[in-house]
């Protein structure tokens, strides 16, 4: 079972937005109404990123040619040229309403940067540990032998948005939607730290237990049998799935079945009985209760509420 792959395909709602920028310095760009996570791929030139008063707190990072920034939790932010650049808003021109890819233009008679500005729309109602453990701003620089199946992309992106070759309005996007899981990949590669999920994804005793959750979800587990999947003793399997993970085994069994539960009531038109059976549920009355429980909403609430959001424009 690819367990980040699960969990990535139930995080995103619709389709990744992203803009193709080119910036003559001086210049500088506000993003402040970020709805899910942004990120910023440095082709051409340099830049700052930023953040901007009363959003989180980060220490300025430098990006350079070949760069890669993530800003999971969307915070309020900003691309310069140079320090106290003054910054005008991001609104890329789209080809038509609703177009996922568009272009910016900040002309000048400074040195030229060209930047891929976009954003991926998240689901955050009970975050994921996921998205709890990425940092505000993740870092990845373009250092050479390092992350080379990311650079590679990268190149294929740039090449795609900057020329516009016949075909780049089917291939961008798919490498758009590929840029979140070689980010992922990269920051848990790089993040050794003994809890969260990265530890969790390889470590041998979670990543199977893991493993068995998001492969089987309507599976009546039990902490034995999860624990008998990671070769250890009920007591001791629990302690270290909470440990690592940062809620016991039962706990994050729930947190994924309501996951699920969301992406159903969001994607599909399946009656609650339908959800609730292929959640775990034995019946829609008592699935109904968990997701209230969870949510301080009913099922159909969510449904009506998700819907009415899915008409809203794109990020970004």
């Amino acid at each position: 079972m690819d367990v980040l792959a699960d969990v990535l395909a139930a995080l995103r709602v619709g389709t990744p937005v992203a803009a193709y920028t080119e910036a003559h310095a001086p210049w500088g760009l506000r993003f402040d109404h970020v709805t899910g996570a942004a990120f910023h791929v440095v082709l051409q030139g340099s830049c700052r990123l930023t953040p901007l008063p009363g959003g989180a707190v980060f220490e300025p990072v430098e990006l350079g040619p070949g760069d890669v920034a993530l800003l999971g939790r969307g915070v309020p932010h900003a691309l310069e040229s140079a320090p106290g650049t003054p910054l005008v808003d991001f609104r890329p021109t789209r080809p038509s309403p609703g177009t996922p890819f568009g272009r910016v233009s900040l002309p000048g008679a400074g040195t030229r940067s060209t930047i891929v500005c976009g954003a991926y729309r998240l689901h955050r109602h009970r975050p994921h540990p996921l998205l709890r453990d990425l940092p505000d701003v993740v870092h990845l620089p373009a250092v050479p032998g390092r992350h080379p199946s990311l650079r590679a992309l990268v190149q294929l992106l740039g090449d795609e948005l900057e020329s516009r070759p016949p075909g780049a309005a089917v291939v961008a996007p798919s490498l758009v939607d590929a840029l979140l899981v070689y980010m992922l990949r990269a920051w848990l590669h790089e993040t050794a730290r003994p809890h969260g999920w990265s530890a969790a994804l390889a470590d041998p005793v979670t990543a199977p237990a893991l493993a068995a959750i998001h492969g089987e979800p309507a599976h009546a587990w039990t902490v034995e049998q999860l624990g008998a999947a990671a070769g250890l003793s009920r007591a001791a399997f629990a302690r270290r799935f909470t440990a690592v993970v940062g809620e016991p085994p039962l706990a994050y069994l729930t947190r994924w079945r309501m996951t699920l539960a969301t992406r159903l009531l969001r994607d599909t038109d399946k009656p609650l009985g339908q959800v609730a059976s292929a959640i775990g549920y034995g019946s829609a009355f008592a699935f109904a209760k968990a997701f209230r429980r969870e949510f301080a909403t009913t099922p159909g609430e969510y449904r009506r509420a998700t819907l009415a959001d899915s008409r809203e424009p794109p990020p970004g």
